[in-house]
C-alpha cells in the first residue's frame, strides 16, 4: 500500500466512521486533472447508502481534504456505497463474502495470470482462497490489485 494511499485512509476513515457510517475502502486514480478519489460508505441500518448520506460524508471529507491538503493538483470527489459488485479491499471483507463468486486482477502475474474469476472459499493467513475451474488458487492479499463481488442474479 501507497504512502498516499495510507495518508488518505488515515484522514478519510475517522470522518467516515464519526458520521455513524462504515468505511468501506477509497481508491485514488491519479490522471492529472482527470484524478478521482472515490470513497466507498457502507451501513447496518437497513435501509442501506442513500444520496443525503453520501452528500453528508462527501461534505465532511472535502472539508477536511480543503484544510490538510493531501492531494496536491485538482481531482474530484466521489462517495458511494460499494454496490452489488463492491470491491474488495481487507481480509475482513473477503471473509465477509466467502461463498460468493469473485472476479480480481493482480499487481502482478501469478501462475501465467493476471485476472482471476471464482468463488471465494476461504482466508489462510494473508492469503485469498479462490476455487477457479475445480482448481485451487492461494493468491496473497498484497499481491491483489482490485477485486470484486460477482452479483449473482
Amino acid at each position: 500500500m501507497s504512502t498516499k494511499f495510507t495518508q488518505l485512509e488515515e484522514l478519510i476513515k475517522p470522518v467516515v466512521e464519526g458520521l455513524g457510517f462504515e468505511f468501506w475502502g477509497l481508491e485514488y486514480i491519479s490522471q492529472g486533472k482527470d484524478s478521482v478519489l472515490r470513497v466507498f460508505i457502507e451501513t447496518d441500518a437497513e435501509k442501506g447508502i442513500d444520496v443525503e448520506d453520501c452528500a453528508s460524508v462527501s461534505r465532511q471529507v472535502s472539508a477536511i481534504m480543503d484544510v490538510e491538503d493531501p492531494i496536491s493538483g485538482e481531482y474530484s470527489l466521489e462517495v458511494s456505497s460499494p454496490g452489488l459488485d463492491r470491491p474488495l479491499f481487507e481480509l475482513s471483507q473477503y471473509q465477509r463474502f466467502l461463498g460468493s463468486v469473485v472476479s480480481l486482477r493482480l499487481r502482478v502475474p501469478f501462475d501465467g495470470r493476471r485476472k482471476f474469476k471464482g468463488q471465494l472459499t476461504g482466508i489462510e493467513g494473508d492469503e485469498v482462497v479462490l476455487l477457479v475451474d475445480n482448481e485451487e488458487y492461494l493468491l496473497p492479499i498484497e499481491l491483489i490489485e482490485k477485486a470484486n463481488i460477482v452479483p449473482q442474479f
